[in-house]
C-alpha cells in the first residue's frame, strides 16, 4: 500500500459537514494515524475546513486527493446516498475506506460498494461507534455467554429531538440522499446494536408517518413489530419529533435475565442467578464519551469515532482484525428497508440478509 516505510497512516476526508469534524478530530487523536488532505465540493467550505483540522493539502478534486502520495485511507463522509461513488473511487485507488453509517441507502448499492472494496482487496470499516463502549461490550459478551437463556423481547427505542431548521439543508429528510428519515438516520445505530445483540429479525411490520416534520420526504416517527428467527420477540420506536429528545434505549429480556442499556449505560442488569462481576456493572458509571445525539446531532464526542479509526490502524499495521466489517453493517441497512418495505406494503416482510448481485 502508498504507507511503504512509514510508520503512521496518511487519512483524507472526503465530504466537510458536521459529521465530517467528528473523523477529522478521530484521526487527529488516533495513535499511528495522521490527516494530510480533505476534498470537499465547496472550494471555500474546504479550504476553511482545512485550515480548522491544520490540514496541508484541500482541493475540490477527488482524484487529485487519491493521487496524493501519503493517502492510505479515505474517510467517506459524504451525504449517504452519495457514498457508493468515491467508495468506488478510493478501492480501486488502492485506498482503505472508513464510510460514515448507513453504508448506503439501498442493498444494491451496498453490495456494489461491498463487490469494490473486496476486489481491490482493500480494508472497509464501516462507522457504528456505539459498538465500541463498555455497556454494549458488557452486554453482547453475556448473550455470547448464555447468560439470558432463551430472549423473550428484543426491542429497541431512539426517541429524539430534531429541530425544523435540521432538515433545511440540501439533503437532510430526502429520500434519494438521505435514503429515509428516523429509522436509516437516527436510530441506525440502535437497530444495529439490537440486530448485534439478538440477530436479525425473520420477519417485521411497521407503520411509518410524518407527524410533525411534515415538509420532508420520509418518516419522522415509525414503530414495528418483529418476530426473530427462534421465536423471540421485539419492537422498534424511532422518532426524530419528539422533545426533548431521550437516551437511546435498548431493552434484551430472557427466560433467566433482562438488561436496559440506554446510550452505553446499563441502567438495568436483573439475573436471576447473580456473579461476582454483577457488582461491578451495577456500580459502572456512564461514559460521557459515548452519549447518543438525543437532542441534537452535535451533542456525540468523537472518541467512538476513535476507538474505530485506531481499530483500523491496528487491522493494517498488525493484522488485528476489524470490529464492524462491511458485510457486518450492511444487515442494519437490510433491516431498515424491510421496516421500510412493510410501511409502504402494509404487509409483514421477510429480512433477507443474501446480497444482490453488483
Amino acid at each position: 500500500m502508498a504507507s511503504g516505510s512509514r510508520t503512521s497512516l496518511g487519512f483524507g476526508i472526503v465530504g466537510v459537514g458536521m459529521i465530517a469534524d467528528y473523523h477529522a478530530r478521530a484521526v487527529l487523536d488516533a495513535a499511528g494515524a495522521r490527516l494530510v488532505g480533505v476534498c470537499g465540493r465547496s472550494e471555500e467550505k474546504t479550504r476553511a475546513f482545512a485550515a480548522k483540522h491544520n490540514i496541508g493539502f484541500s482541493t475540490t478534486d477527488l482524484q487529485a486527493l487519491l493521487a496524493h502520495p501519503e493517502l492510505d485511507v479515505l474517510c467517506i463522509a459524504t451525504p449517504s446516498g452519495a457514498h457508493l461513488e468515491p467508495a468506488i473511487a478510493a478501492a480501486r485507488a488502492g485506498k482503505h475506506i472508513v464510510i460514515e453509517k448507513p453504508l448506503e441507502v439501498t442493498l444494491p448499492r451496498v453490495d456494489a460498494l461491498l463487490h469494490e472494496a473486496r476486489t481491490a482487496g482493500v480494508k472497509l470499516m464501516p462507522i457504528f461507534q456505539a459498538r465500541f463502549g463498555a455497556g454494549a461490550r458488557t452486554l453482547k459478551a453475556a448473550l455470547t455467554a448464555g447468560r439470558f437463556g432463551r430472549l423473550v423481547l428484543a426491542s429497541a427505542y431512539v426517541k429524539w429531538h430534531r429541530t425544523a431548521a435540521y432538515y433545511q439543508d440540501s439533503w437532510h429528510g430526502t429520500q434519494s440522499l438521505d435514503g429515509g428519515g428516523a429509522l436509516i438516520n437516527q436510530a441506525i445505530h440502535g437497530l444495529d446494536l439490537l440486530q448485534w445483540f439478538a440477530g436479525l429479525p425473520s420477519e417485521v411490520f411497521s407503520w411509518n408517518t410524518r407527524r410533525v416534520h411534515t415538509g420532508i420526504e420520509v418518516e419522522d416517527t415509525a414503530v414495528a413489530s418483529l418476530r426473530y428467527p427462534d421465536g423471540t420477540l421485539g419492537a422498534i420506536e424511532a422518532s426524530t419529533a419528539l422533545y426533548p429528545g431521550w437516551a437511546r434505549r435498548i431493552e434484551i429480556c430472557g427466560e433467566n435475565g433482562s438488561a436496559v442499556l440506554e446510550d452505553d449505560s446499563l441502567v438495568r442488569w436483573d439475573f436471576r442467578e447473580s456473579r461476582p462481576e454483577d457488582a461491578a456493572i451495577h456500580a459502572a458509571r456512564p461514559d460521557p464519551m459515548m452519549k447518543s445525539g438525543a437532542s441534537a446531532p452535535n451533542q456525540i464526542s468523537h472518541h467512538g469515532h476513535l476507538r474505530q479509526i485506531e481499530n483500523l490502524v491496528a487491522c493494517i499495521q498488525n493484522g488485528t482484525p476489524l470490529e464492524v466489517d462491511g458485510p457486518e453493517a450492511r444487515k442494519a441497512v437490510a433491516l431498515i428497508l424491510a421496516l421500510y418495505k412493510s410501511a409502504s406494503t402494509g404487509a409483514v416482510v421477510s429480512v433477507s440478509s443474501a446480497p444482490t448481485t453488483p
